[in-house]
């Protein structure tokens, strides 16, 4: 297994690392996977249940919160957040925060919509 995980990486538990990955410096959260060919570089924090999709590039002191899903060939610049259970098309190029719940997509990542809404409902 090819991989170049340094010494200050925090990995939380059960998470999938697959081969040819670049991690530095970052945190990721219980039960996320980090697809091949995919680097963190310092001081992002990837959430619990995430999907790094492969060939994606995550930029410093990004912030990726829990239950988000990256598309694969996906940039997320440096200092941007990701909202909670957001999705992040394939090949985009993430140059400011997501909303939670919300899909974007494209160069440079655009709103397409909601994924879902609270569920208030009664039953």
């Amino acid at each position: 297994m090819m991989q170049k995980i340094s010494p200050d990486v925090k990995l939380g538990t059960n998470v999938k690392i697959y081969d040819f990955v670049n991690l530095y410096g970052c945190e990721i959260g219980d039960n996320t996977k980090v697809g091949a060919f995919v680097e963190i570089q310092k001081g992002a924090r990837i959430g619990a249940n995430c999907k790094i999709s492969s060939h994606s590039f995550i930029c410093e002191g990004v912030t990726i919160e829990d239950e988000v899903f990256i598309g694969s060939s996906a940039t997320i610049l440096c200092g941007v957040t990701i909202g909670e259970e957001a999705i992040i098309g394939a090949g985009s190029i993430v140059t400011k925060d997501v909303s939670p719940r919300t899909i974007v997509t494209g160069n440079p990542a655009r709103f397409v919509r909601i994924t879902h809404a609270e569920n208030n409902q009664q039953h």
